[in-house]
């Protein structure tokens, strides 16, 4: 009988949830040798390593009983309590990376939290995927973490961009444009950047490396063709969820950087 199909107050099931912890254990061989490799080489980031390994090991456990509790439960609200985590989490890591963006937080918050929402909703009425914690769960937090990353770099390097050119902003907005006219180039070049590596990963899916979904699938005994029934499903949601949060976050940004007289707010553009 497998694990999630068993109950924990079961002795049954620490014995075998400890037998299928040794695998893991045993892959931190590999971890030693990194750290001989650090050490050899004087990189000094042994103890980066433990740590993030310790850090991992213990996030994953906690995640794994608890994500086996939400399972058991079939119930929406522990769906949407776990999605609304995960926006809040990966909001806050966004903002952190465009800490320089008033609001940052606040702004990525909204707009992973839209993105992806949005996404899986067609994804939901479209009958991809059933509204269970099984798929949901393990679907959004791919979505939140691929939104994340592209969401802060689109808030960061905008700023970026008008900060450098100012200049130019400044010449547009005095000929009578508004925020969106005078910034349309450098929205243009950071969204490009933030979305140019998930679209090369479609690109090249398949044929640099098999993604995680269809590798854990293939592995866990699924017929290659299912698996990449799935990782097709997986790569264009992520393309939709990512593009509708990027663009989002540059709309959000733009009253953080200019004022109500269309002027540039000098204050977030300084070190």
């Amino acid at each position: 009988m497998k694990l999630e199909q068993m109950d924990p107050s079961d002795p049954t099931f620490w014995v075998d949830f400890m037998k299928g912890m040794l695998k893991p254990l045993a892959a931190t061989a590999v971890v030693a040798m990194a750290m001989a490799l650090s050490f050899s080489q004087r990189l000094g980031l042994e103890g980066e390593m433990i740590y993030a390994i310790a850090r991992s090991f213990l996030q994953l456990s906690i995640i794994g009983f608890v994500l086996q509790f939400i399972f058991t439960q079939n119930n929406s609200f522990w769906i949407l309590l776990a999605y609304l985590f995960m926006v809040s989490v990966a909001g806050y890591t966004a903002g952190q990376r465009a800490k320089q963006v008033p609001r940052g937080k606040y702004i990525a918050g909204v707009s992973i939290l839209a993105g992806t929402a949005v996404t899986m909703f067609f994804l939901v009425v479209l009958s991809v995927f059933p509204f269970t914690p099984r798929y949901i769960i393990p679907v959004a937090g791919m979505m939140v973490g691929n939104a994340m990353t592209v969401t802060g770099v689109t808030m960061k390097k905008l700023r970026e961009d008008v900060k450098i050119q100012r200049n130019l902003v400044e010449t547009a907005l005095a000929l009578g444009a508004t925020p969106r006219q005078a910034t349309l180039q450098q929205v243009k070049r950071s969204l490009i950047i933030a979305l140019s590596p998930v679209i090369d990963n479609a690109k090249t899916v398949g044929l640099i490396s098999l993604p995680g979904a269809m590798t854990g699938l293939i592995m866990g005994g699924a017929s290659p063709l299912e698996a990449i029934q799935l990782q097709i499903v997986v790569m264009n949601m992520l393309i939709g969820a990512s593009t509708v949060s990027s663009i989002l976050s540059t709309y959000l940004c733009w009253p953080a950087f200019f004022t109500k007289a269309y002027q540039l707010e000098y204050k977030v553009f300084s070190d």
